[in-house]
């Protein structure tokens, strides 16, 4: 059986535009029904995954994902005519909630709805029967099988977490078998995701995309700097509440959170300007959220399974549970034995997850766990050597097939240069997980201040992600011993282990602390290989690894991307399937 998995609504963006002109840019992002995408499975697994910002170039775009759905079918090498069933990951139905008023009704009526739905589908593929063919699955319980069915567990508690579903905001479930039952759900007015990103726009950020930004700040401030912030208040019985969401009273307030700001200005100050510089002010902020979120969290875990849990297994699935920090903490909090997140656990995530449920509600199976997300395109020798030949002069390419590329690539690394990575498959989710990444080495002094300011153009707070062989991983990193595995997919934070942070300077953050990727070289023979050749030729089996792209750019998706991003940066080398390109010295008195 063939499962095409979609995800994000097609026209929330515009209508929100329509119905409210006036708004900022930040402002407009708040909108149900981004990062779009498409997954297609069947009963042997995920066949390819693939976000439409990576075809089109708009970060965390919602617009439907049709180049990303041309692609999961041209690596099938098939057509939609031989796909059994589309699973969309939003179920929205009629309900009075969508009557309280005029913006409501515009938004079920306009971009939620079935009928909508189906109507977009026709506009591009007209040919379909799409009464028949297209399955709508409820939003959280899409989020739970895209990390339950790819985690290898017989039976799990899974925790769901993000802005919203069509009705809540964080739901558990128990997983058994090719089951999910939902046991409690919260609604939208006790959101944790709406709160960070909220404080995520207070704080001058893009919300819903840059609360990574604020993870990466928290550690630099102080969560008793302000001890009367409440910002989740957490109940006998296991219920919870966000006060601040409170205060959106209006439609206009509903849409921007303007009623939330305000609030935050009371209890911290003036909300910072995008451009205005980050101060200290910022990261006490960043930290008290951190830690309200993080106690909530375990909060829900703790009264989910009180009395007894019904696994020893956790999943998590939802845009928190991109928040490393806090899965770090789950991690090691004791409640669980294994715990797994799906590495696209955002909305983009929820194409695969819809897919997943349609195919298992058909189609029960035996749990395998997922090896590595690289479930997007690979392309040939032609099409690379076709992009690498548009570089213009200045540049030196040479084919270096097996060994030879990984030697170049090591004593590039090793003597300080920064080297993007393009190999085999693209990853599926926002993590680089040495398919299309950038590398640097984790001990060269200011490393980190280099690529922040000259290469990645990004704040200077934030912190870099090492990547390391399993044999190593935990030589370096304190990860307990048979645990190495959780750690592949780059969605733990863990410490460096005290007698290498000096060391490993470039990807120890403030707090000693490391976003680690432990690569093993089964699921990533390639990259696994260059990181133990980084480590027999300089003494250190680990890698600064960050993704391949430049500020406001997404990940690049193809060769051609790949050269024009390098050509166009600092990087000094570009290691392109077998071919690898540096920069040819400028001539001495030259004016370049």
């Amino acid at each position: 059986m063939l499962v095409l998995g979609i995800s994000g609504l097609d026209r929330a963006a515009a209508l929100k535009k329509q119905m409210m002109p006036g708004l900022d840019w930040r402002e407009q992002r708040l909108v149900q029904g981004l990062d779009s995408a498409a997954a297609l499975v069947d009963e042997n697994g995920v066949i390819a995954a693939s976000a439409q910002e990576r075809h089109d170039g708009v970060k965390g775009t919602g617009r439907f994902p049709v180049d990303a759905i041309e692609a999961c079918l041209r690596m099938a090498g098939v057509t939609l005519d031989d796909v059994d069933l589309v699973a969309h990951g939003f179920r929205y139905e009629p309900s009075p909630a969508f009557e309280l008023d005029d913006t409501l009704k515009r938004w079920y009526r306009e971009a939620y709805s079935e009928e909508v739905q189906l109507e977009v589908l026709r506009e591009h593929y007209p040919d379909q029967d799409w009464e028949r063919k297209l399955v709508r699955v409820p939003h959280h319980l899409a989020h739970a099988a895209s990390s339950y069915h790819l985690s290898g567990f017989a039976d799990a508690v899974v925790l769901v977490a993000d802005g919203m579903g069509e009705a809540e905001s964080t739901s558990l479930f128990t997983g058994s078998g090719s089951t999910l039952e939902t046991r409690r759900t919260y609604p939208i007015a006790a959101s944790l995701g709406i709160l960070y990103s909220v404080v995520t726009q207070y704080l001058g950020f893009l919300p819903g995309m840059d609360e990574y930004k604020v993870m990466g700040l928290a550690p630099y401030g102080d969560t008793s700097a302000f001890p009367d912030a409440k910002l989740v208040s957490l109940r006998p019985g296991g219920a919870l509440s966000v006060p601040l969401l409170a205060h959106d009273r209006t439609p206009e307030e509903r849409e921007t959170h303007r009623g939330a700001i305000r609030r935050l200005e009371e209890l911290f100050g003036p909300a910072r300007h995008p451009d205005a510089p980050v101060v200290q002010r910022h990261m006490d902020i960043a930290a008290v959220l951190q830690r309200a979120i993080e106690e909530a969290l375990l909060f829900v875990l703790r009264e989910g399974i009180e009395g007894g849990a019904p696994s020893r297994n956790l999943c998590l699935a939802g845009g928190v549970a991109l928040n490393c920090t806090a899965n770090g903490l789950i991690s090691r909090s004791g409640l669980f034995d294994q715990v797994f997140i799906q590495p696209a656990a955002g909305d983009d995530g929820t194409a695969l997850g819809a897919a997943l449920h349609v195919l298992r509600e058909h189609v029960p199976a035996n749990p395998q766990p997922m090896g590595m997300p690289y479930w997007g395109e690979e392309f040939g020798d032609a099409e690379i050597e076709e992009a690498v030949a548009t570089l213009g002069e200045g540049h030196q390419v040479r084919r270096l097939p097996g060994e030879p590329l990984l030697k170049e690539v090591s004593v590039l690394i090793g003597s300080g240069s920064v080297v993007s990575w393009f190999q085999g498959r693209m990853e599926f989710g926002p993590r680089a997980l040495g398919n299309r990444s950038i590398l640097a080495d984790p001990t060269a002094p200011n490393m980190r201040e280099h690529l922040n300011a000259v290469v990645k153009q990004r704040e200077e707070f934030r912190p870099f992600a090492p990547a390391v062989i399993a044999e190593k991983a935990r030589e370096y990193f304190e990860i307990e011993e048979g645990q190495e595995s959780r750690y592949r997919h780059m969605l733990f934070v863990t410490q460096v282990r005290e007698q290498y942070r000096e060391k490993l300077t470039s990807i120890t953050h403030v707090d000693g602390s490391a976003r680690v990727q432990v690569v093993e070289q089964e699921s990533a023979p390639r990259f696994h290989a260059l990181i133990r050749r980084l480590g027999e030729d300089h003494g250190t089996s680990v890698v600064l690894n960050t993704s391949f792209n430049l500020r406001g750019q997404p990940i690049v998706r193809t060769p051609l991307e790949a050269v024009e991003t390098y050509a166009r940066s600092t990087l000094d080398a570009l290691a392109i399937g077998d071919w690898l390109v540096v920069r040819e010295p400028v001539a001495e008195g030259s004016d370049d």
